[in-house]
């Protein structure tokens, strides 16, 4: 397999750890901005975040489409990165077990690739704005775990001070 004419977006080849971060950020961030988009330009679309939650129907759709399509990509990212540790495709489907597919997924996440050719063709070369992609997509996560952390904690200290201070003559 030549990796000029390597498509990300098919099912065929490998993708190294930095790929599949990288490929699932840049999936992220089009999620991110069809929603924005939906909600927009489609008419209802805002009731997701509203408490009666009527959506129009073509936001429905719009919605249903675009979480079909990350769904198909993620899907296919996964089979990729299954490729890179040559092991079938069919593995995917432990993302559909509870609690196994936790394990599955840290596994996919660390375990290193192949170095050599495989069945499913030569190691995938990681394209430059792949690298700072999945650095990026890193750093994402671990914001995200400091401030989901954070956050409750300091809501806690702000609520305590503001008790104490209520209390004082």
């Amino acid at each position: 397999m030549n990796n000029l004419n390597d498509s990300a977006l098919n099912v065929g080849g490998r993708f190294g750890r930095r790929s599949y971060l990288a490929w699932n950020m840049l999936l992220g961030f089009c999620l991110m901005i069809g929603v924005i988009l939906i909600m927009a330009l489609l008419p209802g679309a805002r009731a997701l975040f509203s408490p009666d939650g009527n959506m129009s129907l073509p936001a429905i759709v719009a919605l249903i489409l675009i979480y079909g399509t990350v769904v198909y990509f993620s899907i296919i990212f996964l089979i990729r990165r299954l490729h890179d540790r040559n092991h079938s495709g069919w593995l995917a489907l432990l993302v559909l077990v509870p609690v196994i597919n936790v394990l599955f997924g840290l596994y996919i996440l660390f375990a290193p690739g192949n170095q050599d050719n495989n069945q499913f063709g030569q190691p995938r070369t990681t394209r430059g704005w792949e690298s700072v992609l999945a650095i990026l997509y890193i750093l994402v996560i671990v914001l995200s775990v400091v401030a989901a952390l954070a956050v409750p904690s300091y809501q806690d200290y702000v609520t305590r001070a503001q008790s104490s201070i209520l209390q004082q003559p």
